[in-house]
């Protein structure tokens, strides 16, 4: 049989690549202690499972549900969204539901480019922003986030060439696997780098909650030299990391820095604020124009979730967020434990201010085989992580852990590592 094209370059990621070397693992003998994959260990919410538990017994909820069914979900996200960030939303023609976030990321692409052009993607950065592109047999540019930088991409750097061609730009901050936080003043930039070129500016938000210390990053996370460019912005009447205006959220939405929509749009998942990942619900938020291009994708794709899921997703976003602060909390306690138990080893890692993960700069003999050192980490301690390789070439170098066990185990996870160190 012959296959397209387009498939080509779907054939390896890090996530099935590390998933056959866990199973090597486990047919070995080894303990699995999984910290490669960042799917929350932490229970949804009771009050979010009675909603679903209540809809299972509606019959009503059993069948198809289109668009305008998804009515009340919509509102409720609209509402959460101006609660947290004080922009108006409208619930008809700026919200749509999607099957997690990744569903958006992928499908989107499909709306936007033609065979040939470019998008503007971080490097490293997560799998299925690529992978959108590449079945839209568009063409990747990737822009480096370096360490110097404090993982922000640099605009200036990209082709003119390139940017001819290019028709959008994906951003996501908190960033994965990097941890990065970005300011408003970057995103303000971003957007009028994409209000200049033409470009549609997409923002992954997955992280918006699982923030620990917005506010303090600034003098540790960023270089002299990225410093000097936020400052820049900051002089221009748009603080660096407070945002007075949005007290809710300790950072900020790409729409902040675009109120008009004029260019943007951003998805949100319930997977890690609201411990549903396997429930895939979540939503695209922005531009009309591209809500609407991004509905008849996903109207040729699919319809939408079980109306119950949808029923659970209000109740997370209209009931009480003390689930949210909890695990927000036990992320912080996670990562402080490991961060602790990494330098009593002697592998110093920053310690990052977002996210459930730790990025890990490779020591010395491995500092640019990230593949080899996690593939050899399973399969002789059972400990598994994630290459940064596979997240894009500005990963090599370094490995993402997830933070997906509690302290004791990850301590545990520590001393294996050690050993497979020494």
């Amino acid at each position: 049989m012959q296959f397209a094209k387009r498939l080509q370059p779907l054939q390896s990621n890090v996530f099935a690549d590390m998933d056959k070397a866990k199973a090597t693992a486990l047919a070995a003998g080894r303990q699995l202690i999984d910290l490669s994959l960042g799917s929350s260990d932490l229970p949804a919410e009771a009050h979010v499972i009675e909603a679903i538990v209540q809809s299972l017994h509606d019959h009503s909820t059993h069948g198809y549900l289109l668009f305008n069914g998804t009515q009340a979900f919509r509102q409720a996200a609209a509402n959460w969204y101006e609660h947290k960030f004080g922009i108006k939303v409208d619930p008809q023609t700026e919200v749509l539901p999607l099957i997690g976030s990744q569903e958006g990321t992928a499908h989107l692409p499909l709306a936007l480019l033609n065979p040939g052009d470019f998008a503007l993607l971080q490097d490293p950065g997560y799998p299925s922003h690529a992978g959108g592109v590449y079945l839209a047999s568009g063409q990747i540019y990737p822009m480096p986030l370096r360490a110097e930088n404090g993982f922000l991409p640099e605009f200036a750097d990209i082709p003119a060439p390139v940017l001819t061609q290019s028709r959008m730009m994906v951003l996501s901050y908190p960033h994965n696997p990097t941890a990065a936080i970005a300011p408003l003043s970057f995103f303000q930039e971003a957007v009028a780098f994409c209000q200049q070129h033409n470009l549609v500016l997409v923002h992954d938000f997955p992280y918006v909650d699982l923030v620990f210390e917005a506010g303090e990053w600034e003098n540790s996370h960023h270089s002299p030299k990225s410093k000097i460019r936020l400052g820049k912005f900051a002089t221009e009447g748009n603080p660096p990391c407070n945002f007075p205006q949005n007290p809710k959220s300790l950072v900020p939405s790409i729409l902040q820095a675009d109120p008009d929509k004029s260019v943007s749009i951003e998805f949100f998942t319930l997977s890690k604020s609201y411990n549903m990942g396997g429930f895939r619900i979540g939503y695209a938020i922005g531009n009309a124009q591209l809500i609407n291009a991004l509905r008849q994708v996903k109207a040729a794709v699919d319809f939408n979730q079980y109306r119950g899921i949808l029923n659970g997703a209000i109740a997370a976003l209209t009931g009480p967020q003390t689930g949210v602060q909890s695990a927000v909390a036990t992320f912080r306690q996670r990562r402080d434990a490991f961060i602790t138990a990494l330098h009593h080893i002697g592998w110093h890692v920053s310690t990052p201010k977002a996210t459930m993960y730790i990025w890990a700069k490779l020591p010395s003999p491995w500092s640019q085989n990230s593949i080899e050192f996690c593939t050899q980490l399973v399969k002789q301690t059972g400990i598994a992580a994630s290459p940064g390789a596979g997240f894009g070439k500005s990963g090599e170098g370094y490995v993402r852990f997830a933070l997906v066990h509690e302290p004791p185990l990850l301590e545990n996870a520590v001393k294996r590592i050690a050993e497979f160190l020494n």
